[in-house]
């Protein structure tokens, strides 16, 4: 649980500050390591005219009035991603950027209305080069804390040992015991056989829940808890049903090239290929916004800008990695709050 004190009382910022300057030192270290990799600091808006197109994330909107009165529509960001691709549009090769994001309906251990995401590509760069990325973060981090040892609620994971790499596929069958392959067809994917595979794992359903809920269920429940123990594991080729913004593995459509870093059971990292097709990234988001109006009667405007800059767009890989739950890992801090310098205050 957050310390029930404000965050400015003075017991309650001095229990703190060793992990918040901590936070501090990670950062710095973070930033030397990119400008030795030759990347550049970029800063993007956080008002845009689309949040994003993630079916089960939250924005929050605001207006946008002209001097005549007139009234426009912004959101805050839910991920700098897509201003750091038009970037990458734009010419340039290595980006990164240590952005501001929002996410309403959002708050827990794990999550804050507000955060700071890490967020990187490079152009011209397979996805497994990102793996490595995130595999010299871990080290940095913890080097500059001082620490051997990444922890959360009891688990732990060494941030310089090689981390574990395991497909989707690997991780069902092992896991859940489920053959995930099955569950997949060219044209996409089998709900009835997802669905009875979950039933038969134990996992309970609810009877408007898609292919893609059933995955996720499983995946928290089941999977997750499993990740990340003893060593970082990286999660790999999901399937391209869960993947709106990857492009397809070119060997096997049916799987993307996507992976997310797991430490402690705690995901901190996505990556990808990037999708570079815009008229199928506009289906994607499309679809990912039909069915976020039919679940929650809400849908956000695509950024056209943002399709009209994917045409343009160079082959590139990219990953956003959750900075705040990094600085958890590395301090041992059991909630996101004890590592932000001011916390959001709830109401």
């Amino acid at each position: 649980m957050a310390d029930p004190s404000p965050f400015w009382a003075r017991q309650a910022h001095a229990d703190r500050r060793a992990v918040l300057i901590g936070r501090s030192r990670i950062v710095a270290a973070l930033r030397a390591w990119f400008r030795a990799q030759d990347f550049v600091e970029v800063e993007t808006a956080a008002l845009q005219v689309s949040p994003g197109n993630e079916t089960h994330l939250h924005a929050f909107a605001t207006a946008l009035l002209a001097p005549g009165g007139a009234s426009a529509t912004r959101y805050l960001r839910t991920s700098p991603e897509f201003a750091c691709k038009k970037l990458v549009s734009a010419g340039e090769r290595r980006i990164v950027e240590f952005a501001r994001v929002f996410r309403n309906r959002e708050r827990g251990a794990l999550h804050a209305p507000e955060f700071t995401m890490l967020e990187w590509y490079r152009a011209q760069a397979p996805y497994e080069m990102l793996m490595d990325d995130c595999a010299a973060i871990m080290a940095t981090a913890a080097t500059a804390v001082a620490t051997r040892q990444f922890t959360f609620r009891g688990r732990a994971a060494d941030p310089f040992a090689p981390a574990e790499r395991l497909t989707v596929s690997e991780a069902f069958a092992r896991y859940a015991g489920i053959d995930l392959v099955a569950c997949l067809t060219a044209q996409g994917t089998d709900r009835a056989a997802l669905a009875a595979a979950a039933r038969g794992a134990g996992i309970r359903l609810a009877a408007d829940d898609n292919w893609g809920d059933i995955f996720s269920r499983l995946l928290v429940e089941r999977i997750e808890p499993r990740l990340g123990l003893g060593r970082a594991t990286l999660l790999y080729e999901y399937p391209a049903a869960m993947s709106a913004l990857a492009r397809p593995k070119p060997s096997d459509p049916r799987w993307a090239e996507r992976f997310e870093l797991y430490v402690c059971g705690v995901e901190i990292a996505n990556g990808f290929g990037e999708l570079t097709d815009a008229a199928e990234q506009r289906r994607r988001l499309e679809a990912e916004m039909t069915e976020k109006d039919r679940i929650y009667g809400e849908s956000y405007p695509l950024d056209e800008d943002f399709l009209a800059a994917l045409a343009e767009m160079p082959q590139a890989s990219g990953v956003a990695l959750g900075l705040d739950r990094l600085v958890m890992l590395a301090s041992g801090a059991p909630h996101i709050d004890h590592v932000m310098w001011t916390p959001s205050t709830d109401a």
